[in-house]
């Protein structure tokens, strides 16, 4: 049996990999990456992230409204303390 098996771009893992070291190969996941699951070479499972669930407006709306408000001038003056001003 032949299977067209599209994982261009995607990074391989063997199963031993993911035996020996599954946290390591796990957390790749968790930041994002997709992995191909090889055994003897062969592609035989694909790793990816779970969607997000996506923040309601009212949620976002509550969010933004408790972040706090940003003083202009004491942001200059950071700034300015932390970077070179010959930059």
């Amino acid at each position: 049996m032949s299977q067209a098996w599209d994982n261009a771009g995607m990074a391989e893992v063997t199963v031993m990999e993911l035996r020996n070291h599954p946290g390591d190969v796990l957390d790749r996941v968790a930041a994002g990456e997709r992995l191909t699951v090889t055994r003897g070479g062969r592609p035989v499972a694909e790793l990816r992230p779970l969607p997000t669930v996506a923040l309601r407006s009212t949620e976002l709306l509550g969010r933004w409204r408790r972040v706090p408000a940003v003083d202009s001038a004491s942001l200059r003056t950071d700034l300015d303390a932390a970077f070179d001003r010959r930059m």
